[in-house]
């Protein structure tokens, strides 16, 4: 499953992100990640949840930013939702890559059970159709 938190920027998306980890880890069977373009959430996320600053790695495409992602399932199979912020800090994502992005995810999310929470620094209005049904 794929879910995009859309909103233009200062809207509040990455304080929804963090509550909606630090609420899933509670109820969770499995475990969650967290992965932002840098360290500044720390503090604010459940000890519980994994925080990744992707920044450190060389991540500059969707093909690079998936590789990435599928490392992190297979070095935890429990991961049962990753959480992505600030997506367009680490790699250039327009309205046609978004929806490249979005299938993979979805392929990715059906193999090995795992839900991908994303914020989009795009309004409602914005996107299109397809896109506006993975919008919460």
């Amino acid at each position: 499953m794929v879910k995009l938190v859309l909103g233009s920027r200062g809207t509040g998306k990455t304080t929804k992100l963090i509550q909606k980890a630090n609420e899933d880890i509670k109820k969770c069977a499995g475990d969650i990640a967290f992965i932002d373009a840098d360290n500044k959430n720390m503090y604010n996320l459940n000890h519980k949840v994994r925080l990744i600053n992707a920044m450190e790695f060389d991540i500059n495409n969707i093909e690079n930013f998936h590789g990435f992602l599928c490392g992190i399932i297979a070095e935890d199979y429990d991961i049962e939702k990753v959480y992505i912020d600030e997506i367009y800090n680490l790699i250039d994502l327009d309205m046609d890559k978004l929806n490249d992005l979005i299938l993979k995810l979805e392929n990715l999310g059906e193999k090995f059970n795992t839900n991908f929470i994303l914020s989009i620094d795009y309004d409602l209005d914005d996107v299109s159709e397809d896109i506006r049904e993975y919008a919460e």
